[in-house]
C-alpha cells in the first residue's frame, strides 16, 4: 500500500509529511516553523493551552498577525476537554464574530489541539482549523488524522468529530521547554507506531540522541509522524486499518478514566501496549514482551493505584472499538503485523494479574 510522501525543506532541519485522502494537508516538521505558519484566513481565532510558555504563544501570534482576531486561553491537559469548556470556547466565537470563512488555531498539547479541533469543527457547522503541537504526543499521535473531541464522565472521547486540519506545524523548538517527564510521556505514541508498522523507530527511540536539537531527531520524529499519516490517508474514518493505531489503548483509555486522568495518555499508552503485547502473546503471537518492557523501563510512567480488573473492565467496554458483540482489542502476530480480534474475558482478566505482577516489578 503506498504511504504518505515526505520530502526535505531543508535537508538538516525541516521535514514536510503529507497527508492524503479527501482532504490533503501537510505537516511541516522542524525547528521554527512556528514563524513561517500561514493561514488562508483574513480572521483567526488562537485557542491556547494556558500551559504554552509565552514565548510559543508571541511567536504564533506574530505569525498569524494582522488576522488575529481573539486569543482565548483553556485549561491545561484533559481538563480542557469538557462540554463546559467547549461551550465557554465557542461563545467565546460566537462573542467575537468569527465568520465561516475564518479560522481556528489551536496551539498545545494534545488535549488542547483535540478541543479546539471540535470546536472548530462545531462553530457554525465547521470552520478551517489549523494546529500546532506543542508536545511530543500531540505532534505524534494528536495533531494528524482530524480526530476532534471531548471526554464524558463515563469514558474518554465519546463526543467528538473528523475535522482534518488544513496544515499542521510542528515545531520541534517548543519540545525544549517540555519537562523530561512530559516528553518521555509523548514517546509512547511513537514508540507504538515502530511496533506496529515501522519497527525502526523502537530502537531510535530509545536511543540517546531521540532529543530536540540532535542530528537525527526530526527525521525519527517526522517518521512516526508519517505512520499514522499513511494509516488516515487510506482509513480517515477508522472503517479498518486506523483501528490499527489504538494498540495498547483500550487498556490505556480505561487506565485514564479510572483514574481520573492522573494518569498522563502516554503514560497510560506505555503501560497499556505492556498489557497488549501479553494478549498478543497468549493469542499465539510472538512475544514481543522484551519491546514493551524496555519501553516502560526507559518511559518512567507515573506509578499506577491499586486497582481491580473489575474496576477497569466496565471502561474497557465502553472502548470506541467495541461493536455490538463487545470490546475488540488490537494485537500483535509480530512486529508490524497488527490485527484486531476479540479475547475472552477470562484471558484478560488472567492477563491483568499478569501485567500487574510484570509492571509492579519493572
Amino acid at each position: 500500500m503506498s504511504g504518505p510522501q515526505t520530502e526535505a525543506l531543508n535537508v538538516q532541519t525541516v521535514r514536510q509529511v503529507q497527508v492524503g485522502g479527501n482532504v490533503p494537508y501537510t505537516v511541516h516538521v522542524g525547528p521554527g516553523v512556528l514563524s513561517r505558519a500561514h493561514v488562508e484566513a483574513r480572521q483567526i481565532a488562537l485557542i491556547h493551552d494556558e500551559a504554552v510558555p509565552q514565548v510559543w504563544i508571541d511567536r504564533l501570534s506574530a505569525a498569524l498577525s494582522p488576522a488575529l482576531l481573539l486569543t482565548i486561553a483553556v485549561p491545561q491537559g484533559e481538563a480542557c476537554k469538557t462540554l463546559e469548556v467547549l461551550a465557554g470556547v465557542l461563545s467565546r466565537l460566537a462573542a467575537a464574530n468569527l465568520p465561516r470563512d475564518g479560522a481556528v488555531v489551536g496551539l498545545g498539547g494534545g488535549a488542547a489541539t483535540d478541543l479546539a479541533g471540535f470546536a472548530a469543527a462545531s462553530y457554525l457547522r465547521g470552520v478551517a482549523f489549523y494546529t500546532a503541537p506543542t508536545t511530543l504526543l500531540g505532534m505524534v499521535d494528536a495533531a494528524v488524522g482530524g480526530k476532534t473531541g471531548v471526554n464524558l464522565p463515563e469514558g474518554k472521547n465519546l463526543v467528538g468529530a473528523f475535522h482534518p486540519p488544513r496544515a499542521v506545524w510542528c515545531d520541534t523548538d517548543t519540545l525544549t521547554t517540555l519537562p523530561p517527564a512530559v516528553f518521555r510521556e509523548g514517546a509512547a505514541e511513537a514508540y507504538k507506531h515502530g511496533l506496529i508498522s515501522d519497527p525502526s523507530l523502537i530502537q531510535r527511540v530509545l536511543a540517546p540522541d531521540f532529543m530536540p536539537g540532535s542530528a537525527t531527531f526530526t527525521d525519527t520524529l517526522a517518521d512516526a509522524i508519517a505512520v499514522k499519516a499513511g494509516v488516515v490517508t487510506r482509513d480517515l474514518t477508522e472503517q479498518g486499518e486506523r483501528a490499527y493505531l489504538n494498540f495498547g489503548h483500550t487498556l490505556a483509555h480505561a487506565l485514564e478514566a479510572v483514574t481520573h486522568h492522573a494518569v498522563p495518555h502516554g503514560d497510560a499508552v506505555g503501560y497499556g501496549l505492556h498489557y497488549a503485547a501479553l494478549l498478543s502473546r497468549t493469542q499465539g503471537g510472538e512475544d514481543l514482551t522484551e519491546y514493551t518492557r524496555a519501553f516502560l523501563r526507559w518511559q518512567q510512567p507515573v506509578p499506577l493505584p491499586a486497582l481491580s480488573y473489575d474496576e477497569v473492565q466496565p471502561y474497557m467496554a465502553r472502548d470506541k472499538k467495541a461493536d455490538a458483540d463487545g470490546v475488540r482489542f488490537v494485537l500483535l502476530h509480530g512486529l508490524a503485523c497488527p490485527y484486531l480480534t476479540r479475547v475472552p474475558d477470562a484471558v484478560l482478566r488472567e492477563q491483568f494479574g499478569v501485567w500487574q505482577a510484570e509492571i509492579s516489578g519493572l
